[in-house]
């Protein structure tokens, strides 16, 4: 079990075993569970000639912490991606780059709910620091509800100089700060574009600050001062994306 990880729910199961198959190991299914859609994607992981068993529920809640709808795949551990794979993907966009750069989030619910988002927005790569960043776990896949399987997360070593490095490729930066001048609808993302956002409470770390090349906000209206990071995200990837012309 220590070189397997988890994928669980339904949906999660689905994309999984559409998108790269080959990862699932074995699936578990849960006793006395016989809802349709289960059975269809039982039958689907069958038909994939992947080892299936049916367990007691107290199995499948002692493997994963969250709603795993009666199933849970066994899956191996996904390599994680680097500055190489990031320089490989993106000489090979035939549009221009639209990226998203998380800053020091830490909890693996908010990676997999703006992963989910970046996805829903056409991101092409979420880029995180190998430090002070959540783990693309069971929990953040779960969360992320299928999109780990299409949107690559890269893990790089020090995210300033990945920065840099993608100013040098013409990728306009944007940081969301709560103190910024200009809001996110009068900021440009049409062109190749890498949007920043920071972790809740500290927001932007300064090196990171340094080294975008403008500064957004999203507007306020009511009492509160700040936004979930994950529906901050949201906000600010589909501002982008209608500006770019949504697929």
């Amino acid at each position: 079990m220590s070189e397997l990880d988890t994928v669980f729910g339904i949906h999660a199961v689905e994309s999984l075993l559409t998108k790269d198959p080959e990862q699932i190991v074995s699936v578990k299914v849960m006793k006395g569970r016989d809802d349709k859609r289960l059975q269809r994607l039982v039958g689907a992981v069958q038909d994939a000639s992947i080892v299936t068993e049916v367990v007691p529920r107290k199995i499948l809640d002692d493997l994963v912490r969250g709603r795993h709808q009666g199933v849970v795949a066994l899956v191996k551990l996904t390599p994680e991606k680097n500055e190489n794979d990031l320089d490989a993907l993106l000489d090979q966009l035939s549009e221009p780059p639209f990226l998203l750069v998380l800053d020091s989030v830490t909890d693996p619910h908010n990676l997999g709910a703006c992963l989910r988002s970046a996805d829903a927005a056409g991101v092409h790569a979420l880029i995180v620091a190998k430090d002070k960043s959540a783990p693309l776990n069971s929990v953040a896949k779960n969360v992320a509800s299928g999109a780990a399987d299409h949107t690559p997360v890269v893990r790089v070593t020090n995210l300033a100089r990945t920065l840099r490095s993608l100013q040098d490729r013409g990728v306009w930066i944007s940081g969301a700060a709560g103190e910024a001048e200009q809001d996110i609808y009068q900021a440009d993302f049409k062109g190749p574009c890498a949007i920043v956002m920071g972790a809740e409470g500290s927001g932007l770390r300064r090196l990171t600050r340094e080294h975008c090349d403008q500064l957004i906000k999203i507007p306020m209206a009511g009492s509160v001062s700040s936004l979930n990071v994950s529906v901050a995200t949201g906000v600010c990837l589909f501002e982008a994306l209608r500006q770019r012309g949504s697929k």
